[in-house]
């Protein structure tokens, strides 16, 4: 299983979601979460918040469900040109704040960029980004990125562990799958 939550290249933050505009008069903004579940994003009461290149420290005062997506209060954003003055805000979080997970769980920036091989030993390429389909989670393989890589070819390999994911080496960097490499 993997959670979801994208991290900056090269940061010490995972980006958790993103304000997108005011909703209402009252300083309230919608969020997009990239986080799974969805509300996930409002179990932190405190956001690192990323606008126009500049990271600052804020309380989310509230947060809840509206419709299909989410709204949430943030402390000092009491006006409805507060709130539009944040719409664009990545919603980032300190690594080292993140939950453990058990043994067999990883977030997805822990799986961008490792070295993906086959049980053989062939090279396809890094992980790229995962996205989510609905029936499982989707891995974007690039080759090319390395000397060894056997074709610059771009795969799609689902997130299925012990089916396609056979092991998983944070540590070395090393992801191996079984999966056909002319696939």
């Amino acid at each position: 299983m993997s959670e979801h939550a994208q991290a900056p290249q090269g940061d010490d933050h995972v980006v958790l979601g993103k304000l997108t505009s005011p909703y209402g008069v009252k300083g309230w903004l919608k969020v997009y979460s990239y986080t799974s579940p969805m509300d996930g994003i409002l179990d932190y009461e405190e956001w690192v918040l990323r606008h126009e290149g500049r990271l600052e420290r804020r309380h989310r005062v509230q947060g809840r469900r509206h419709g299909k997506g989410l709204v949430a209060q943030i402390e000092g954003v009491d006006s409805r040109e507060a709130a539009e003055a944040l719409a664009g805000a990545e919603i980032l979080l300190p690594k080292a704040e993140l939950p453990e997970l058990s043994g067999d769980d990883f977030y997805w920036h822990e799986l961008e960029g490792l070295r993906v091989v086959t049980r053989d030993g062939v090279v396809l390429g890094r992980i790229d980004h995962l996205f989510e389909t609905g029936a499982n989670d989707v891995m974007v393989v690039k080759g090319g990125l390395e000397a060894d890589a056997i074709d610059a070819r771009e795969r799609l390999l689902p997130f299925l562990p012990e089916e396609v994911i056979l092991e998983v080496d944070l540590e070395g960097g090393v992801m191996t799958v079984d999966w056909d490499p002319d696939f």
